[in-house]
């Protein structure tokens, strides 16, 4: 099965001539021009009309500040991006190309909205999804036979698992299939999919990208022109697009991005180590890099409820990725897959001093040791 996009789409790298990194992308790009008296900062564009005889016409259709800030997350990505509403709009607009009875193939732990999406799809005959274990990569390799699309989260949401995204992607191009990456918890500073010769990379620019808990923005990021042309129309169509203000707020965000993944990964690392050690966790899930950690609590599900109302600091909630640290029982949300163990709790770790978040986690982890 193939994506309903012509068949002689091309995937020819975008030239950006460029070799400035990631840390002075996200500072300088998308930015206006520098002339005498213009603005530092790409200003808001309130505007739904525009005056006819230009390349936008209509606010469905583009805004001076989502360019802006496409222009950004593209860069940072090595590719074209368009924005969206929010990421889960993003993920809609995707699988949105799997022709009618298609095979996906996709992660058995992963966000909970694609998968819901994919389910959705699935009971209504759109397509065919097949669910796997991600760090099995002969597994995978064996599902893409058939397939139009492989959906890869590495790491996973919330099991922090890893994927071979250079040779799942090989295989997939190799049956026909196209790539995606969902690449929302590692960000384009810790890893670029594209570079493995991925189709799409997919975020929620709501979480890391935007980085303070005030905004829903998706993104895609491809290389490939022809695919490019296709989501921009299907974006027109759809109606799927975000507002300039949000727009704004994202690409402010974003300009940290680098100092905040920094300082997140370190805290996180480090509380990684130290909750390793304590009784009341039997398990510790952390891949290395990034600022997301998942731990399984020995006590079971009760005990990580608990644990999410003891806390000072730490604050409950569903999102991630903001500069405040938060965390939750995954297993709480019903459809939740049953293989991610009942007392996870997923640990979104901020930018605070890594003792104050430590001292406050211990207090709440020891009053739970029996």
């Amino acid at each position: 099965m193939a994506l309903d996009i012509p068949a002689d789409s091309t995937a020819d790298s975008l030239e950006t001539g460029s070799t400035l990194r990631p840390d002075t992308l996200a500072v300088h790009l998308g930015r206006p021009a520098r002339e005498p008296d213009a603005p530092l900062n790409t200003p808001i564009t309130m505007a739904s009309t525009y005056v006819a005889g230009g390349d936008v016409e209509y606010g469905r259709y583009g805004n001076p500040t989502w360019t802006a800030l496409e222009e950004a997350i593209g860069g940072l990505e090595g590719g074209r991006c368009l924005t969206y509403a929010s990421g889960l709009a993003a993920v809609a607009c995707v699988l949105d190309l799997v022709s009618l009875g298609g095979k996906v193939v996709a992660p058995r732990h992963a966000y909970n909205g694609t998968v819901m999406q994919l389910a959705d799809h699935e009971s209504r005959g759109r397509l065919v999804c097949e669910l796997v274990d991600i760090t099995d990569t002969a597994a995978v390799v064996a599902a893409c036979e058939g397939a139009a699309l492989v959906w890869l989260e590495s790491p996973t949401n919330p099991a922090l698992e890893i994927a071979d995204i250079a040779t799942i992607t090989a295989a997939a191009h190799e049956a026909g299939a196209y790539v995606v990456v969902d690449n929302t918890f590692a960000t384009p500073i810790l890893q670029r999919p594209l570079e493995d010769g991925v189709d799409l990379v997919v975020h929620s620019a709501t979480k890391f990208l935007a980085g303070h808990s005030d905004v829903l923005m998706g993104a895609l990021v491809t290389q490939d022109d022809e695919l490019y042309r296709v989501l921009k129309g299907r974006r027109d169509m759809l109606g799927a697009v975000p507002g300039p203000f949000e727009a704004w707020l994202t690409l402010r965000g974003l300009r940290t991005l680098p100092l905040r993944v920094e300082r997140g990964q370190a805290n996180a690392a480090e509380l990684a180590q130290r909750l390793g050690a304590h009784p009341a966790i039997s398990e510790v899930r952390y891949p290395g890099f990034g600022a997301i950690v998942s731990v399984v609590l020995t006590e079971g599900a009760m005990a990580a409820d608990l644990l999410t109302r003891k806390t000072k600091i730490w604050l409950h909630a569903t999102s991630l990725g903001g500069v405040e640290s938060t965390f939750e029982r995954r297993r709480r949300w019903k459809l939740e897959p049953a293989t991610i163990p009942d007392g996870l709790v997923r640990l979104s770790v901020g930018i605070e001093d890594v003792d104050d978040l430590w001292h406050d986690l211990e207090k709440a982890l020891d009053d739970l040791v029996v």
